[in-house]
């Protein structure tokens, strides 16, 4: 598995928009018992969140399932450097997933809370935005 990235789009290139308010979905643990939810407004990379998810994966050896409650399907375009103004926008990037606080990101089963939470922690570090890690409540 590469890097997170849409098969097909229906349109290649899009605008920025802008980011406000808090997530109203995915903001309940679903399937694990722990997760790491966001409480932060930023653009997450799929490259981001592939380093997160592959250092996560270190600390599930053999057991336990990991669930990624998110898909960077925004296209970023960029133009090259020393390109002068006008001849229309950039080629497509980089993808990226605009999260909003209270939107979960990965959700973990199958391992101890201790082992769990440092996982989780590990792949905060390596995310542009401040996250918490919860846990189901019984």
């Amino acid at each position: 598995m590469g890097i997170l990235m849409p098969k097909k789009v229906k349109h290649r290139k899009w605008h920025r928009g802008v980011s406000k308010g808090i997530e109203t979905r995915a903001t309940e643990l679903n399937f694990g018992s722990f997760g790491l939810k966001s409480l932060g407004t930023k653009w997450i990379t799929a490259r981001q969140l592939e380093a997160s998810r592959r250092h996560i994966i270190r600390y599930l050896k053999k057991g336990g399932k990991l669930w990624i409650r998110v898909f960077p399907d925004k296209p970023v375009t960029f133009k090259g450097s020393e390109v002068g103004m006008g001849g229309g926008k950039g080629g497509v990037d980089h993808y990226v997933y605009p999260i909003k606080p209270g939107r979960i990101i990965f959700e973990l089963d199958g391992i101890k809370e201790e082992i769990a939470k440092e996982a989780l922690e590990g792949a905060a570090n390596k995310l542009p935005i401040k996250t918490k890690f919860i846990k189901r409540e019984e």
